[in-house]
């Protein structure tokens, strides 16, 4: 969910910080009091549009930062993204926009615009009067049948996307034939060429290591050699001042006087087995010393056999394993050539067998659609018919084309709707208002509310054109999704502010000429003064603050039984 606000420098905001809370968030204020721009800010933080006017005057920046703390699906999403999440799991998301350009940031890392856009889905689902809207996408209709049908849907798609990919893959197989007699008489010598000189070579796994080993020591024989024979020297015993004779001295020093002191005994002990360690490793090194004659023909050997397999590297893998898995591979391939007409039949019968199999699930996924959308549809225009919709006609409608599939399998579906009575229903998108878009989002978000993964829902001016009884409705069901959502919501309506489980002021002020929003959080007499004013103006006399009570009353009477 949406934890922080922090706006400074935008439009009429100097600096402001809001704190959401879970459940249902009221903002209100009278008209031009910058309602808009904390909701326009929050489009900014998540890549709309923006340019030098949104600045403050006398700013040289607008600074806009979200932060949110992620559910398990949004941090599995934020995964998939290869977004870095902080330990606790918050998101903070910044903007910086100045004159000519903005700056954007996820956690602290520079991101584009187009990566915050990407990102706004998983976050928060934004309605408002004015704005593209879900329900104006086509593919939103399907996802929110999909929602409702739950994890049978979910498996179909999940399989249906795996189906997909090997079939995808299979076509590039095929398309990657089309080639005629000759292409392929050339394509089968150059393979064939290729199969034979990776053959000659007789690679082994793991002998170029090996030879690299081996051509490096054989390399830098002389330097070794002379390392080593002065080690011998400095560690033997036919130098005056070798490591054998000094500790040979020093132990018939000791040995002189050992019979003094029983603790002389022990560490002329130790002295006689650092001499036989010595003495082992210096014939060891005697031993190494032999192996190293180095030989031209074995040098040439090797060095010709490197320059063998490198050359093969240089063509077919960074590895000998890379070189024999290409070789086994044009092998294949060479096979296929020699029996191309065959290989092409069995090619296709696997696409056409892949084809049928992707056609099973999308008639098993439409099937589940078909099944699903006139329960939906009843539920839907219940609960329209609940939000004051007079004599509302809706209809899910879903229609299969086999032969245009996809991720999202192979039907069409359109969400259609009457307002008016003796209208046939038709696609929301070509006659549904602004206002009527939003509380027909309300209505599917209550029937969804269970099974909606977004976690902040933001609804800006969802009341408009409506009052009294249907303005009750709106409430009781922006405060029914606040219990499984965040919600966010700009309203005029002292009903639906009455529902706030946290209720915002945004107010104007000037100072030095200047013009100041203002936002704080109230409560109590604040709040129910508030719903007073919105009740009936600035006058507030006490049948007003009654009447706001009342109210209050009512919407806590509500939310306590949902």
């Amino acid at each position: 969910m949406l934890e922080n606000l922090h706006v400074k420098n935008l439009a009429l905001i100097d600096e402001q910080e809001i704190t959401f809370t879970r459940g249902l968030n009221i903002l209100t204020g009278e008209t031009g009091a910058g309602k808009s721009i904390v909701l326009g800010s929050i489009h900014l933080a998540l890549g709309a549009k923006a340019d030098k006017d949104s600045i403050r005057s006398g700013a040289d920046y607008a600074l806009i930062e979200l932060v949110f703390s992620l559910n398990d699906i949004q941090k599995k999403q934020m995964e998939e993204m290869e977004i870095p999440l902080e330990e606790d799991g918050t998101l903070l998301l910044q903007r910086k926009i100045m004159p000519g350009k903005s700056i954007c940031r996820i956690n602290g890392e520079t991101v584009s615009v187009s990566q915050l856009k990407e990102l706004s889905g998983c976050l928060m689902d934004m309605y408002g009067q004015h704005e593209h809207q879900t329900l104006l996408k086509p593919l939103a209709y399907g996802k929110m049948l999909d929602q409702y049908i739950g994890s049978k849907a979910l498996e179909c798609k999940e399989a249906l996307k795996e189906e997909l990919r090997q079939y995808q893959e299979l076509k590039q197989q095929l398309d990657e034939q089309d080639m005629d007699e000759e292409m392929r008489k050339r394509q089968a010598d150059l393979l064939s060429f290729e199969v034979n000189e990776i053959e000659a070579a007789s690679l082994q796994k793991g002998e170029d290591e090996e030879l690299e080993k081996q051509y490096q020591k054989l390399v830098h024989a002389m330097r070794i050699q002379e390392a080593v024979t002065g080690a011998y020297a400095m560690t033997g015993y036919e130098e005056e001042e070798s490591a054998g004779n000094v500790l040979g001295r020093a132990m018939r020093e000791l040995k002189s006087v050992q019979k003094l002191d029983e603790e002389l005994d022990v560490l002329g002990g130790q002295l006689t087995e650092i001499d036989s360690l010595l003495n082992d490793f210096n014939r060891a090194l005697s031993e190494y010393s032999d192996s190293l004659n180095f030989e031209e023909e074995e040098f040439a050997a090797v060095e010709e056999r490197l320059n063998l397999i490198n050359h093969l590297k240089s063509k077919y893998g960074n590895t000998v394993a890379d070189i024999l898995t290409s070789y086994e591979q044009k092998q294949e391939k060479l096979e296929q050539l020699g029996n191309y007409e065959l290989y092409l039949e069995q090619l296709k019968k696997q696409i056409e067998g892949k084809k049928q199999h992707i056609l099973e699930i999308c008639k098993t996924l439409s099937g589940l659609r078909k099944e699903a959308a006139e329960p939906l549809s009843r539920k839907l225009k219940a609960a329209m018919i609940d939000l004051n919709f007079i004599d509302v006609q809706f209809d899910i409608e879903v229609t299969s084309d086999q032969d245009h599939f996809h991720a999202d399998g192979y039907d069409k579906i359109e969400f259609l709707i009457s307002v008016n009575p003796g209208e046939t229903p038709k696609p929301i998108s070509k006659i549904a208002s602004g206002g009527e878009l939003s509380r027909i989002m309300l209505a599917i978000k209550t029937v969804l509310a269970d099974k909606d993964q977004t976690e902040t829902l933001i609804f800006d001016e969802i009341d408009v054109g409506i009052s009294g009884r249907t303005a009750q409705k709106v409430s009781e069901k922006m405060a029914l999704i606040g219990r499984k959502h965040q919600v966010i919501c700009i309203t005029h309506l002292a009903q639906i502010a009455a529902m706030a489980d946290a209720h915002y002021i945004i107010e104007k002020s000037v100072h030095d000429n200047k013009t100041y929003s203002n936002i704080q959080r109230v409560a109590g007499d604040d709040s129910l003064n508030e719903i007073a004013r919105m009740l009936s103006g600035e006058t507030l006399t006490d049948s007003v603050l009654e009447n706001a009570k009342e109210l209050k009353i009512m919407a806590d009477k509500v939310k306590s039984e949902l």
